[in-house]
């Protein structure tokens, strides 16, 4: 899937995703990371799903979003009681789907100069 608006080269924006492979700007990734517009945290720690922890949302929040969105791979799902938590205890928007509908949510957020960050596993 192929995503196609321009933006500043200085502004991090998925120009595609399929599992495992991220295209942000012109780099490309296979780690699991964080990223707003302005910040680019490669690699982020979990690679798996089963390896998130309330910890490695630190990355993310640390960034001050006002929505985060946290991308759990080829398919949605839902983390364990203590990460929620942790999210509620930031008092910050979130939200949790699969990566690619992450990437494309991160995109239409950013275009709409939102303060969004993406945390992303590339599993």
């Amino acid at each position: 899937m192929k995503f196609t608006q321009d933006r500043p080269a200085t502004v991090h924006v998925v120009r595609s995703y399929e599992p495992g492979r991220l295209r942000l700007g012109e780099r490309e990734l296979t780690t699991s990371v964080v990223v707003s517009a302005a910040t680019l945290v490669e690699p982020w720690r979990p690679r798996h799903f089963d390896e998130l922890v309330p910890a490695d949302l630190e990355a993310a929040l640390g960034l001050s979003p006002e929505v985060l969105l946290l991308g759990t791979g080829v398919k949605q799902r839902f983390p364990e009681r203590e990460v929620y938590a942790a999210l509620h205890a930031a008092r910050v928007g979130f939200e949790i789907m699969d990566t690619g509908a992450a990437c494309r949510t991160y995109n239409v957020l950013l275009a709409e100069d939102r303060r969004v960050v993406a945390a992303l596993l590339l599993e």
